[in-house]
């Protein structure tokens, strides 16, 4: 089999640098459209009732929290949207005391098709 790259053809590979994502907040804040995606998140964490506050227990630290920044992409290199996430440092909780269990909503659509096979190959009641 005879291949391009076996002929000598080869496509240049381009790396188009359009958005820098920034490391620190001061950065972020400089720019509108961080901005911008750091209230959309605060937005959704606020509607989502991501958290409660409640009083600090005798010494002991807060978590703190930090902003991580990434620009999306389309195929073609060109900028999709700049996402912002509001995350904590975990690192510096302690198991049994900051949290007791942990939680992941989140489900492969391939295992919701085998269980709906299952169920019906089974003819078992699904509500």
């Amino acid at each position: 089999m005879v291949t391009r790259s076996k002929n000598g053809v080869y496509k240049p590979k381009v790396l188009l640098i359009t958005a820098q994502e920034p490391n620190f907040l001061t950065e972020a804040l400089a720019d509108e459209k961080w901005k911008m995606a750091m209230e959309e998140e605060y937005n959704a964490l606020m509607k989502n009732r991501t958290w409660t506050l409640v009083d600090l227990p005798a010494e002991r630290k807060p978590v703190g929290n930090r902003w991580i920044y990434k620009v999306k992409r389309n195929s073609d290199g060109s900028v999709l949207k700049y996402k912002a996430r509001l995350v904590a440092k975990g690192f510096l909780q302690k198991a049994g005391f900051d949290f007791t269990d942990t939680f992941s909503p989140v489900i492969k659509p391939t295992t919701i098709r085998v269980v709906i096979t299952l169920a019906l190959s089974f003819g078992w009641y699904i509500r």
